[in-house]
């Protein structure tokens, strides 16, 4: 091991308090991104269930009088 102790390696020659802060402030960012990403999927589940349940309230969910599909003709210009 390249240091002698675990105090040395806390202190690593001075450079401890910088090198430290930086993981510090890694692994916060880390757990804050973490935290949001499950807040905004349960948001988006939660917000996907309202819809489907609206829709399925007012008769529209997918393959009630909807139709199997709708094509448009599109005029091509060759200018």
């Amino acid at each position: 091991m390249a240091f002698d102790s675990l105090a040395a390696f806390i202190a690593m020659d001075g450079h401890g308090p910088y090198v430290w802060t930086c993981y510090g402030v890694f692994v916060l960012l880390l757990g804050g991104l973490v935290f949001w990403s499950l807040r905004q999927r349960r948001q988006v589940i939660a917000a996907q269930r309202r819809e489907l349940s609206r829709a399925t309230a007012s008769g529209t969910a997918a393959g009630q009088n909807a139709p199997a599909a709708s094509f448009t003709r599109v005029k091509v210009s060759q200018d």
